[in-house]
């Protein structure tokens, strides 16, 4: 270590002419000698800090460093820190070169392993809480680390935020989906090692490629001349989504051509994964290319595929656990000795980036972004048409169903029910190729997939300056396109000959699905039920200015955009022949927004820090059409008397008191959001649904609906902790603490459409929503643990995690007139008790529970290679909790669901999902 330190006081000079403190370097890879990008460079015991740039470069010039004897800190992700002492004159530049960091693969396998253990969470298809976990990866802060590590297993959501409140980017590129707004993590599923290189702002604060959103922004960056060179090969073994995972990849690093290339081979595959029947089956392919033209120029090219397969899981009810365990599973049978799961998510949308990045001077960079997507995504599931339902979850097949018999208990019917349930309870694929073989003519039963094939083209430019040393500027210019094609597909008529393409409970004209081509006979790949187009545009512009001093940091931004939405029926729908066919009228939407924030460094060690913004969003293409698959209908806010809807607006504010010592760091931050003039459309079907009689077309009162809320305010209060104290060289010790409440701040406005109405639509007014608690996973969460690192290359950590307060979602429709209305004459039931109905209408709220976590790793450095591994084990006590759940909407007024709520087991009782037991995660790997 004194060798090191004389070495790099040789290597200090001195300047005559300086006049503030100056302090540079470059820092490089002890095996490669390669230098190394984005190491963050502090002064211990001050908020100065500064990263190395893409040629491992660093530089302090700030008039007001601190003088005398300081230490630098250089630290990275995948690398050992360093503490090198400096002596600051202002009068005396100090200049270190060659500054030589060792891997730290400790460092490395946690920050791969925790990222491996995030991908049983990315199918949004689960019903469970959208994560959020994947944005805080590339994050240092002690509990932002807690919540992407350890509290995501729950589905806890920092802030209560939902992962389309975060924007994720790659190579600057926006990867949030503008269907619904939220990235699909499976696009880039598999890359663990071309994924380290992230970088991460909390919140709404300033960052260095768009404007951001309430949950922050993640900025990953594949660029072949930022990969360590050198290669890894690495196995995976677990028992969550996956069971095993090969991963091979190889970096070239900068070559003195001037050329740099990355690729990665990996495939992930399962069987079965924890839960029963949830089939894993995903490889992925990636290539980066880069070409430094010159001194200015750098041109990089990025390609990425990573198809993949999923069998999804079931929610159930409490009755359904109790009778087959949680992790029962109804969307699968045996076929012919085989698991065979009827809901399988399939994705494959390859990805292309070029990256123009053009220093146009030391201090001032643009970089251009082309990115084109494009693929299909399918949702499959089981049809039926004239036959019995085959789910084996249908109510009607479960022991409640029979006990609840209006004559009175039957018996005998319920124990036949539990007897072929407990003893089997699977898809019966024998018995659905048999009904379609007797019966003889087109399909009974059909498995087909909703599909959308997407076309994306992206493209951004992002100019970064210094113009000061105080003042730095970043701009953007921002543009999407999308053209997404959708329709129902058939993938198997499972032993029947053709599918007649009619709706079976309809009749006349109204059965078709399209009048154009009517009693249409498809067959296996052929497209029916629904077709149709959605077109978007964005556009949108940034500025930013942030300004750096002594004792005060802040920024100022703005961001203003236009969106554009438009359907195109392709089918005329045989209950709306007049507006399913063809365009629809355009929806237009301007967006803006601002937002400033500010650092108050006290002293040294205390600082203060403050976040504020409003900015508006268009609503999400999903929700802007009322039922997109059979006409061009849009959503209307009604309580207004609109024909178009608001955009969405948001409000936050957060303030943070962080503390920073050789030995302790901490966080403490206190937040409140608003938004406003949401939208959300949820499908089902629902009984006793009409406070106004007789508007069905079959004069029954059950339909399968879309009920669409408008105007829907959301409030989201708390604060949050982080604290870690390294008290020892080798242990540390850290806690988390997150303390929320996420509530509905108003009553949203309540309509439904369906094809069963003989109207465009029922409006049903508000539903009284406010206080009611936004389900999602824990408002609370907390954490103790700690980590423990030996010199010898070995470690091991453990977290104690405690949730409360998670609830259930309520169903809306049961929170309007129409519950206390009967649909006979529209006056209240007879029989209404308020008090029943309070109780009828309470939330439901989740027990609490208790998980913990052990995580530890061993490397070896033999020759040039590296050969280690990285272990966890999560709830290692085999705690069983729900992490989710919803009301069924199908008892839509007092009467039905007080009946049910009688029953010793309900009929139509909540539908949940379970967390997992305990679980292992095993990561061999050799590096060189």
């Amino acid at each position: 270590m004194n060798k090191f330190i004389f070495t790099l006081l040789v290597f200090s000079g001195f300047s005559l002419f300086a006049q503030e403190a100056v302090i540079t370097g470059s820092v490089l890879d002890t095996n490669s000698s390669e230098p190394i990008p984005d190491v963050q460079v502090n002064l211990v015991n001050s908020i100065f800090s500064t990263a190395t740039n893409a040629e491992g470069t660093f530089s302090f010039s700030q008039k007001n460093l601190p003088q005398g004897e300081q230490v630098l800190e250089l630290s990275k992700p995948g690398y050992l820190t360093l503490r090198i002492p400096v002596t600051i004159q202002n009068t005396a530049p100090v200049t270190l070169e060659s500054i030589l960091m060792e891997v730290d693969l400790t460092e490395v396998e946690a920050q791969i392993g925790v990222i491996s253990l995030s991908d049983d969470q990315l199918d949004e298809d689960d019903g469970t809480a959208y994560n959020v976990s994947g944005l805080l990866q590339a994050s240092k802060d002690v509990f932002l680390n807690a919540a992407s590590y350890d509290f995501s297993a729950t589905f806890f959501r920092p802030r209560g935020y939902d992962s389309e409140d975060g924007k994720v980017l790659i190579n600057g590129l926006e990867m949030n989906k503008l269907y619904n707004g939220r990235p699909q993590w499976s696009n880039w599923g598999g890359l663990n090692d071309v994924q380290r290189n992230q970088m991460f702002s909390m919140g709404t604060s300033a960052n260095e490629f768009n404007f951001g959103h309430l949950a922050g922004t993640t900025n990953i960056i594949m660029r072949a001349s930022q990969y360590r060179k050198g290669g890894r090969l690495s196995y995976a073994t677990s028992n969550r989504s996956y069971r095993g995972r090969v991963m091979g990849s190889y970096n070239s690093g900068l070559l003195p051509s001037g050329w740099a290339y990355s690729v990665l081979l990996a495939r992930r595959f399962g069987e079965e994964g924890y839960n029963d029947g949830s089939l894993y089956d995903a490889n992925s392919f990636f290539a980066s290319v880069e070409k430094k033209l010159n001194d200015a120029h750098s041109l990089n090219l990025t390609a990425f595929y990573t198809p993949n397969r999923r069998g999804k899981s079931s929610p159930n009810t409490q009755e359904v656990y109790d009778l087959k365990g949680t992790r029962y599973n109804a969307y699968w049978g045996e076929q012919d000795g085989e698991i065979r799961n009827s809901r399988i998510k399939e994705v494959e949308e390859p990805v292309i980036m070029l990256n123009h990045f053009w220093d146009i001077s030391e201090k001032t960079q643009l970089n251009t972004n082309v990115g084109y997507q494009f693929g299909k995504t399918g949702n499959s599931r089981l049809g039926y048409d004239n036959a019995p339902n085959p789910d084996p979850t249908y109510y009607q097949k479960l022991p409640s169903f029979f006990l609840a018999d209006p004559n009175g208990p039957n018996y005998g019917g319920a124990y036949q029910a539990y007897s072929e349930f407990v003893n089997d309870g699977q898809i019966d694929w024998q018995n659905i190729y048999e009904t379609n073989i007797f019966y003889g003519g087109t399909s009974r039963y059909y498995l087909y997939e909703d599909r959308n094939d997407d076309k994306q083209l992206s493209a951004n430019t992002i100019l970064n300056s210094q113009i000061t040393d105080h003042i730095d500027i970043t701009a953007s210019l921002n543009y999407r396109n999308l053209k997404s094609d959708n329709f129902a597909n058939m993938i198997d008529l499972l032993g029947g000959n053709g599918y007649l393409d009619v709706d079976s409970f309809s009749l006349g004209d109204a059965a078709q699905n399209d009048l154009n081509n009517p009693n249409r006979v498809v067959g296996e790949d052929d497209m029916f039920k629904y077709h149709y187009e959605l077109d978007a545009s964005d556009y949108s512009g940034f500025a930013q200015a942030q300004f750096s001093y002594s004792k005060v940091d802040f920024y100022l931004a703005g961001k203003v955009g236009q969106t554009s939405y438009q359907r195109n029926g392709l089918y005329r729908n045989g209950n709306f022949p007049d507006n399913s066919f063809g365009e629809s009228e355009k929806l237009d939407f301007t967006t803006y927004g601002g937002k400033a924030g500010a650092t108050y460094k006290l002293t040294g060690r205390h600082a203060f820090e403050v976040n504020t913004a409003y900015f508006t969003d268009a609503p999400t293409l999903r929700n802007s059409f009322s039922n997109s698959r059979q006409n061009n209908a849009t959503v209307n806010d009604l309580s207004l008397e609109r024909d178009i809807l608001n955009t969405e607006k948001n409000i936050s504010v957060d303030g943070s008191y962080i503390f920073r010592s050789p030995i302790v760091k901490a966080r403490l931050t206190g937040y409140y959001t608003l938004m406003q003039d949401a939208t959300e459309i949820s499908f089902y079907y629902l009984d006793g649904v009409y406070a106004r009689g007789g508007t069905q077309n079959d004069g029954s009162d059950n339909a399968f609906v879309q009920e669409i809320l408008t105007g829907i305010d959301k409030k989201n209060i708390g604060a949050e902790l982080g604290i870690e104290a390294q008290i020892t060289p080798t242990i540390k010790l850290k806690g988390a603490a997150a303390y929320g409440q996420n509530t509905y701040d108003n009553n949203p406005e309540l309509y439904l459409t369906s094809d069963d109405f003989k109207s465009a639509y029922e409006y049903y007014g508000p539903s009284s929503l406010k206080d009611y608690k936004i389900a999602g996973g824990p408002q609370q969460a907390y954490q103790i643990g700690f980590e423990y690192r030996d010199p010898d290359f070995w470690w091991v950590g453990a977290t104690t995690n405690y949730f409360n307060n998670a609830y259930i979602d309520i169903s809306p429709i049961t929170r309007t007139a129409n519950f206390y209305t009967d649909p006979s004459d529209g006056m209240p039931f007879n029989d209404y008790d308020p008090a029943v109905a309070r109780e009828l209408l309470k939330q439901e709220k989740f027990d609490d529970y208790m998980l913990v976590n052990v995580v530890g790793g061993k490397s070896w450095k033999i020759k040039d290679y590296y050969v280690g591994f990285f272990a966890t084990v999560n709830n290692i006590l085999d705690k069983q909790y729900k992490t989710g759940g919803f009301e069924q909407g199908r008892n839509g007024n007092f009467r039905a669901l007080r009946d049910d709520a009688q029953n010793d087991t309900p009929v139509f009782g909540s539908k949940y999902w379970y967390g997992y037991g305990t679980t292992y995660y095993l990561n061999l790997y050799v590096r060189f």
